[in-house]
């Protein structure tokens, strides 16, 4: 038996767009199930209707309206007809004869001239033959619905995302698509009623259905569509923020956010400066990595998650009270559709305790651990270790305290001149930490005004890497410095990731390096 092999173009899916057809399809489909859906929902509903559609197309175009020839039909002189046995070629009955068999008894003989100008004779009017069996249809991977979804999932869920974010019929909310035309009338009474109710609740967060239930909505409507009309109401509010983890939908009242969650802390901002990535050696670009600088590019492929991570402060997120989002340290915290904050929970791994945290998506940072640092006697340089916690929504962190001793430290002072120093002091500690990381700091406000200094005023960063460098190798006997130090004192007075750090010391003549990351200055360059 003859099958018929049905496939799109090689690119078809590649180059894949929502059409009007598939518009109306979800348009109707939204309509009559009532329930609002993602992206990666509609997708496999919408590819199985697509493929559908485009069967029927191949179909009629192979046919090009001609009928298939079957032995059983009598044909006239001038048919169009189509042969599966050969190939599915085309050609025309150009004359009729009759025919006689023992066997079958009379029939007729139709001559056929192909298109590519061969003739030849088939029989007609045979009931009982192979060839009136209907030609199987076999298809294509490109016509397969599941290897479609498995194969290009990310591109026709963000097709999807595109061509309804351009439709007005359409809303989105935490993810899900809903019909604008079904949405409840939510109206500035009811928004008030749920700014109260979180304001009771210290600002949230707060679950759509909670909000519901001290909101006076209909209630003889599909809840789902109930729920969906609030949250878009609150959405178009500037009052409300949506801070929810992907697949969870809740609320708080923006301006109870804490500060570091509504503005970047001054230590967080970043000024980008240009360099050169090829100039990085493969050592440095190792080592860059495994600093965990949230302002690092990420190459290649997303690393899979961790079990644990350890993290290494930087004297930015310790003053701030957090934690960067870099691409070993991002899997293990919640992730969303689209709010920009997320309102999740930190436990202590020792004591158990529960804290509120938020993950800041946009500029790659967690934000609430402040406080847990004093806590636990964390110092720039200190580690924090991080993995999964029990429940969705939950992460632990710990550190590894020790008894308290006292040992000589990397100190920054601040000096008559108002410029930052380094001395080697004897310190007391109790928490874990790297020790070319480790930079204590006894008075802070002294380095907060060096930051607001340079705030508006900020000075070369060339100059700080220099005077940086100057003032560490004088702390070694052997006058020279690592990176890993060099970049956490940069850190202390602007912010900085460590390529640019790394791109300056490897192409100025005046940075010597003498050996396993390891650079001096050279005073006869005359800097």
């Amino acid at each position: 038996m003859v099958t018929a092999v049905l496939s799109l173009r090689e690119d078809y899916w590649e180059e894949y767009e929502l059409e009007d057809e598939d518009i109306s399809f979800l348009y109707e489909y939204l309509l009559e199930n009532e329930t609002p859906l993602t992206s990666g929902e509609l997708m496999p509903i919408l590819i199985d209707q697509r493929i559908s559609r485009e069967k029927v197309l191949l179909e009629k175009k192979r046919l090009d309206g001609n009928d298939i020839f079957y032995p059983k039909n009598q044909y006239d002189v001038g048919a169009n007809l189509v042969f599966p046995a050969y190939e599915w070629q085309k050609g025309e009955v150009v004359a009729l004869r009759s025919g006689e068999n023992p066997a079958t008894g009379q029939f007729n003989v139709i001559q056929v001239e192909f298109e590519s100008g061969e003739q030849l004779e088939f029989a007609s009017g045979i009931e009982d033959h192979i060839l009136n069996i209907p030609p199987e249809a076999a298809q294509a991977d490109s016509l397969n619905p599941e290897t479609v979804v498995s194969d290009y999932r990310d591109t026709l869920i963000e097709q999807i995302e595109l061509g309804l974010a351009v439709n007005e019929d359409f809303v989105q909310i935490a993810g899900r698509w809903f019909l604008r035309a079904l949405l409840v009338d939510v109206n500035t009474g009811h928004l008030n009623l749920a700014e109260a109710v979180l304001d009771i609740n210290q600002g949230g967060p707060l679950s759509t259905a909670d909000l519901v239930k001290e909101v006076d909505l209909p209630t003889d409507v599909n809840p789902n569509l109930i729920e969906f009309s609030l949250d878009h109401a609150l959405q178009e509010d500037p009052r409300f923020d949506e801070v929810g983890p992907a697949g969870i939908v809740a609320w708080y009242l923006k301006a109870l956010e804490p500060e570091s969650v509504q503005k970047t802390p001054l230590v967080l901002q970043y000024v980008p400066i240009e360099y050169d990535p090829e100039s990085l050696t493969s050592d440095m670009l190792k080592l860059e990595k495994s600093l965990d600088d949230e302002l690092s590019p990420w190459k290649g492929k997303r690393p899979e998650v961790e079990k644990a991570v350890e993290v290494h402060l930087i004297f930015p997120h310790w003053r701030a009270g957090t934690l960067p989002l870099s691409e070993r340290v991002l899997p293990l915290f919640p992730t969303a559709y689209e709010a920009p904050r997320i309102r999740f929970t930190l436990i202590d791994g020792k004591t158990g305790d529960k804290f509120p945290g938020w993950v800041v998506r946009k500029e790659r940072y967690v934000s609430g651990l402040k406080e847990w640092y004093e806590k636990n006697g964390l110092i720039p340089g200190g580690i924090v270790y991080i993995k999964p916690g029990p429940e969705p929504g939950e992460v632990i962190v710990e550190t590894k305290s020790s008894r308290s001793t006292k040992d000589w430290m990397r100190t920054i002072l601040v000096g008559s001149d108002g410029e930052l120093v380094f001395a080697t002091l004897k310190q007391i500690l109790s928490s874990d930490y790297d020790e070319r990381m480790a930079i204590v700091v006894p008075d802070v406000d002294p380095v907060d005004q060096v930051w607001i200094r340079n705030q508006d005023e900020p000075p070369p960063f060339e100059q700080i890497v220099v005077d940086t460098v100057r003032e560490l190798t004088k702390l070694n006997p052997q006058g020279h410095v690592h990176v890993t130090e060099l970049y956490a004192s940069v850190n202390t007075v602007r912010r900085c990731p460590p390529g640019p750090l790394m791109s300056l010391l490897e192409t100025r003549p005046w940075f010597v390096h003498v050996g396993d990351l390891h650079f001096r200055f050279d005073d006869s360059e005359g800097i």
